[in-house]
């Protein structure tokens, strides 16, 4: 039985890199009694995997760990166990089942929503400036580094959505194996052809949810792909 789990990281959590969460996760599967299938051969390891890997100090409201399991108990018991060994910073939202052909979150995600606010002080509104320089650009062009390659990218190509709220600025973002846009590569290049000054340490990113896509080729929330589990 395959299963999908979405949590929030946030507070303190937030600093606690990929490979730490993962061995966390790990361990609380057994601290909660969820019944977790084994890899078989000689070192047996639980059956599970996470969306994507999130940046140390990025907090995010939609992370998905996917798993397999010999027998599950409802959905609701499930997470309050889960939910019961969690520390501070960590909080399991949902608890579905997943079809048995469903693909794993990891190969399913395109797309990931993210919210930027200032750390201190009001959000300035520069709804003005999206316009002018992103939405009304014929091309936004930038140079995206990897640690093997350097290429160009037309980022209104990989940019689904770019707004500023009261909230704070809003993005839509290709994600995922084939082109992984990260925040900061937008705003980068945003503030500096608006004319500002773009310092990350003063601003939270705040990941809000993980999309694939769906049969109709249209984004869908991962948390849609499951069902709960009565």
């Amino acid at each position: 039985m395959k299963l999908r789990i979405r949590f929030q990281k946030t507070d303190s959590m937030k600093f606690i890199g990929h490979l730490d969460t993962m061995r966390f996760f790990q361990k609380l599967m057994r601290l909660a009694e969820i019944d977790v299938r084994y890899s078989e051969g000689f070192s047996p390891h639980p059956i599970m995997s996470f969306a994507l890997p999130l940046g140390v100090g990025v907090e995010s409201t939609g992370e998905y760990l996917d798993l397999e399991v010999h027998s599950t108990d409802a959905s609701e018991a499930s997470l309050q166990r889960i939910n019961t060994c969690m520390p501070e910073g960590l909080l399991a939202l949902s608890y579905k089942q997943l079809p048995d052909n469903a693909k794993n979150a990891m190969a399913l995600v395109a797309a990931a929503d993210y919210l930027i606010f200032p750390k201190q002080g009001e959000m300035q509104n520069l709804a003005e400036k999206i316009q002018t320089v992103f939405t009304d650009a014929p091309a936004f062009l930038i140079r995206k580094k990897t640690k093997k390659s350097e290429r160009e990218l037309d980022l209104k190509q990989y940019v689904y959505a770019f707004s500023s709220t009261e909230e704070g600025l809003f993005c839509r973002l290709s994600a995922g194996s084939e082109t992984n846009i990260k925040p900061e590569l937008l705003l980068d290049a945003f503030f500096e052809r608006a004319g500002l000054t773009f310092t990350k340490t003063d601003w939270q990113i705040r990941r809000l949810d993980l999309y694939g896509k769906n049969e109709a080729g249209e984004l869908q929330s991962l948390d849609a792909y499951g069902e709960t589990i009565w």
